[in-house]
């Protein structure tokens, strides 16, 4: 047998071992134990999602794999069209100069391009940078010089941001711009793709860069093993083949490749997307109304819009609704439980993993809970001695090494760090139930301490959330002479609310009545609160413009003690 066909005879029994891996999860969706004790991860030595399962599953596929919806109608392209484009513009990038190893930042939006080079990066061996297009230079200059990014490709509205920062690349545009390439030449390229070597399990495939909600953003490198990983987002969100999965998720954040990416098509999904420049909750319902959406995946940022509008009026086939990226208040979920009669199942992961906990299809929901591991994690909850507890800090085990989880955090010299010993340690703080399932308490850093006892900033906010005047909270630590801080919560109102000494009363009776005296929030201010471009409310930027205060207040900050009706 020539090494061509052994290459050959391993690609195939690789990729049946990754559909077998996909088929159980299918078959057991809603049969949680079962999944978890029969599922192992595959474990090639040689794996490329897009050539080794991608493409297999999209021969003559003419089911559709990608929608977007625009302003102007509705743009459907199937498995089979998505392939062969890709294809050709593997090629074409190749024709280029980009070679495996590559680095490829994409600033696209959610457009056709943005999906087909991503496919056609895998193809190559390239490594991706999935990039949002609200990045500003600042930000692009960061990612070409940390990311060492050889190839850019972007729309006609964004090259300004390049201008003698990229000038070293291979510098691709949507649009036909002088001193760019034209991606739409990739169409005259061949559409059969032959891989200039073997792509290894272990090679890089991703760069992402975290979302610097509490410091410096760090450099993730995920393996071409990251798609494996993805399996277990899939099990989360419940999708199967023929559902039309919508998911709100600004392309260049992890949720994009998690929701809008992997996990949908190793379902054999369509996915459905919105290209629009602004987000519209209207337009949302609309959407999920008009095009028979079944499962769709949202963070709680769009979730506590959509409770704002009439929503219940908005008539639709979604079978699974699920959330992630910070956890979701429970009042979001019993009002939508209400109204559309489907219980929004909450998940965990991070930009360095796939989903690794959550509320599963047909398993019972803990209003609150992120749910269990997911199959193929082995979570552990540890106390700051490194034991397993009851409550404390959410851990991997390592043995083995689950897929979806990072390589580590790529240096400036060029080497990849960040997993060390028997567990890596997520940051986050969870508690453990006696049933296995968790529930997310905090981040270690937005903990603190008042009068000693120790403050959970996401319990207050869940309380909060449920009076009806609050569409969203963040509280943080705010500097007291006698208790050295308290509980400071900053306060977007619903619509139709008044920013006054009333509303701000019913606020701190409404809290008093539901939490322990000790952890009662003393300050209150009503604002719009600052969020990453993934939509994740930047508490430390609170943080630090409440240290920053000297004791100075804001137009509308209420202290308790404003409240004499209140003793």
């Amino acid at each position: 047998m020539t090494d061509y066909r052994q290459d050959q005879f391993l690609a195939i029994s690789e990729t049946l071992e990754f559909i077998a891996a996909r088929d159980l999860l299918l078959r057991h969706r809603d049969e949680y134990e079962i999944a978890c004790r029969d599922f192992r991860w595959p474990r090639p030595s040689h794996f490329n999602w897009a050539i080794d399962y991608f493409d297999v599953m999209a021969e003559n596929n003419d089911r559709t794999a990608l929608q977007i919806v625009r302003s102007n109608g509705l743009k459907s392209f199937s498995f089979a069209e998505m392939s062969r484009r890709s294809n050709e513009l593997a090629n074409y990038l190749r024709s280029l100069g980009v070679r495996p190893s590559s680095v490829v930042l994409v600033m696209l939006g959610n457009e056709l391009a943005l999906w087909l080079s991503i496919l056609a990066a895998i193809k190559l061996g390239a490594v991706v940078i999935p990039t949002s297009v609200l990045m500003t230079r600042h930000d692009l200059v960061d990612r070409i010089n940390r990311g060492k990014v050889s190839c850019v490709i972007t729309r006609e509205n964004q090259i300004e941001k390049f201008a003698d920062i990229a000038d070293h690349c291979i510098r691709v545009c949507t649009e036909d711009v002088s001193g760019w390439l034209p991606f739409d030449d990739y169409a005259a390229a061949s559409s059969l793709f032959v891989p200039e070597r073997e792509t290894s399990a272990f090679d890089p495939m991703l760069l992402y860069f975290t979302s610097g909600t509490t410091a410096q953003p760090k450099l993730v490198v995920h393996s071409q093993t990251y798609p494996i990983g993805s399996l277990s987002t899939m099990y989360w969100i419940g999708v199967k083949p023929g559902d039309i999965h919508l998911n709100i998720s600004s392309p260049g954040w992890a949720k994009h490749a998690w929701s809008s990416f992997f996990a949908p098509w190793n379902g054999e999904a369509t996915v459905l997307v919105v290209d629009e420049q602004r987000f519209n909750p209207k337009t949302v319902l609309e959407v999920i109304r008009d095009h028979s959406v079944t499962t769709f995946c949202a963070p709680p940022t769009v979730w506590r819009m959509i409770i704002q509008e009439d929503f219940g009026s908005y008539k639709n086939k979604i079978r699974e609704a699920v959330s992630a990226g910070e956890p979701l208040n429970p009042e979001i979920i019993v009002r939508v439980k209400k109204e559309w009669d489907v219980v929004i199942r909450d998940g965990y992961g991070q930009t360095e993993t796939t989903a690794q906990i959550g509320n599963t299809p047909g398993q019972l929901v803990t209003p609150g809970s992120v749910g269990r591991p997911l199959p193929g994690y082995d979570i552990r909850v540890l106390n700051e001695h490194g034991e397993d507890s009851s409550e404390g800090e959410l851990g991997i085990s390592l043995d083995p090494l689950p897929p979806g989880l990072m390589l580590g955090y790529l240096q400036p010299d060029g080497s990849i760090s960040g997993l060390q010993g028997e567990i890596y340690r997520t940051g986050d703080l969870a508690s453990i139930a006696d049933n296995g399932t968790l529930t997310f308490v905090a981040r270690t850093d937005d903990v603190f301490k008042s009068s000693d006892y120790p403050i959970r900033p996401f319990e207050l906010e869940s309380l909060l959330m449920e009076h009806p005047c609050i569409a969203e909270a963040a509280v943080v630590p705010s500097a007291d002479p006698v208790r050295i801080a308290v509980p400071k919560a900053f306060i977007c109102l619903a619509m139709g609310y008044a920013l006054d000494r009333a509303t701000a009363l019913e606020i701190f009776r409404h809290i008093r009545m539901r939490i322990s005296p000790f952890k009662k929030v003393r300050r209150i201010e009503f604002c719009n609160l600052p969020k990453t471009i993934s939509g994740k409310i930047l508490r430390s930027q609170l943080r630090k413009q409440e240290a920053a205060k000297d004791g100075q207040r804001k137009e509308h900050e209420f202290y308790e003690s404003d409240f004499p009706e209140l003793k």
